[in-house]
């Protein structure tokens, strides 16, 4: 939730530091329907129906993850979307390490205030013995704030990376001087290399 809350603010940042949306219309993105079909899957799985898939919650969230990371590899060339997939193929190898669930912190947790109900499927809990811990959900948000919940170093790379791309891409004031833009006048062409078309 914290992951989307933040991507939210960076969209509506983008306006405000002069970025065009209209710009990433432009933008090439190879076989969308992967990351777009992962997506969905994550939101069933967490969000709508965690009840009733929990036997194969597992196996369906960790297909998820590859859609994304197929996406994630076929469009590196747009700037910063290497930010992006380390961020997710930091939280993937947590998850894969751990038999499809992401490992919580027990102090990020109580901390939290992070309770799941019996029999509910978590893409976020506490497992014996867990691996790659450092890599999994270890930071609170306290449960005294809005949107209480626990993050990993993974979801900072992704919220990162999804400011890099936006503001790179739609021309912000924020991406002048970026490496995989040039800048002349008041237009920021980006880089040939990210395949985007500046009308």
């Amino acid at each position: 939730m914290i992951v989307l809350f933040l991507t939210a603010a960076i969209v509506i940042s983008v306006p405000l530091f002069g970025g065009k949306f209209t710009r990433l219309v432009d933008v090439e993105f190879e076989e969308t329907w992967l990351v777009m079909l992962g997506f969905m899957i994550q939101i069933v799985v967490i969000s709508v129906a965690p009840r009733d898939l929990a036997t194969i919650a597992d196996a369906v969230h960790l297909a998820s993850y590859l859609l994304a990371g197929g996406f994630l590899l076929m469009n590196l060339h747009v700037p910063g979307l290497w930010i992006v997939g380390l961020g997710g193929g930091l939280n993937f190898a947590a998850i894969i390490a751990n038999g499809g669930t992401m490992p919580a912190g027990e102090w990020a947790t109580r901390v939290s205030g992070l309770v799941l109900a019996q029999g509910e499927f978590s893409n976020s809990e506490m497992v014996a013995n867990p691996r790659l811990l450092f890599l999994g959900d270890v930071f609170p948000i306290p449960k005294a704030w809005p949107l209480s919940n626990v993050f990993s170093i993974g979801d900072l790379l992704l919220v990162v990376g999804a400011a890099v791309v936006l503001h790179s891409l739609s021309g912000s004031r924020l991406s002048r001087g970026h490496p995989t833009a040039a800048v002349t006048g008041d237009v920021v062409v980006p880089n040939p290399r990210a395949r985007v078309r500046v009308s």
